[in-house]
């Protein structure tokens, strides 16, 4: 004959834990496809005025990667202030320095996060910022020489929660 197996603490807590596990999957898929609907009205991304300030900043120069050090997270955990640490590794001299160095949110409402200027006396160029985003999107830094060489650099960056909406 068969003994009669008793409920033990052990079971009771297994069962929980499973039953916990099985409800939290579909909330977490509804979650993830919230996350992932449009954003629409004032929080909307304004693609015409990102390539607008890019044009503008650019001009008829083509970016350069080489001389720009970016340092922004992959993953970021509160998108109210997203930390974005920018510098110009290429020598600053009295002839060549970096005039001007630009922030910019691809799909924020307002692209334009932030702008700051140089002279040759500052003798370096390099910026730590924080900027809100919107939702997962690349932020992009550029930064003019006196020289009229622009350079580029851009990092993706996934939100955990959306940040312009709080």
């Amino acid at each position: 004959m068969k003994p009669a197996t008793s409920l033990t603490r052990r079971h009771l807590v297994a069962g929980a834990a499973a039953a916990g596990a099985s409800l939290a999957l579909p909330g977490t898929a509804l979650a993830q496809a919230t996350a992932k609907t449009p954003l629409v009205g004032p929080l909307a991304p304004n693609p015409v005025e990102f390539k607008k300030t890019m044009e503008q900043f650019i001009g008829g120069a083509t970016p350069q990667a080489e001389g720009l050090q970016l340092d922004v997270p992959v993953l970021a955990d509160n998108p109210s202030a997203v930390p974005v640490k920018a510098k110009v590794t290429l020598p600053i001299t009295e002839q060549d320095w970096c005039e001007e160095l630009m922030v910019v949110a691809e799909l924020n409402p307002i692209p334009l996060a932030c702008r700051m200027q140089f002279t040759a006396d500052t003798g370096t160029a390099e910026a730590a910022v924080r900027i809100r985003l919107s939702q997962s999107q690349t932020v992009h830094v550029l930064a003019r020489m006196k020289s009229g060489k622009v350079l580029a650099a851009k990092q993706a960056v996934t939100v955990a929660a959306s940040g312009c909406g709080m």
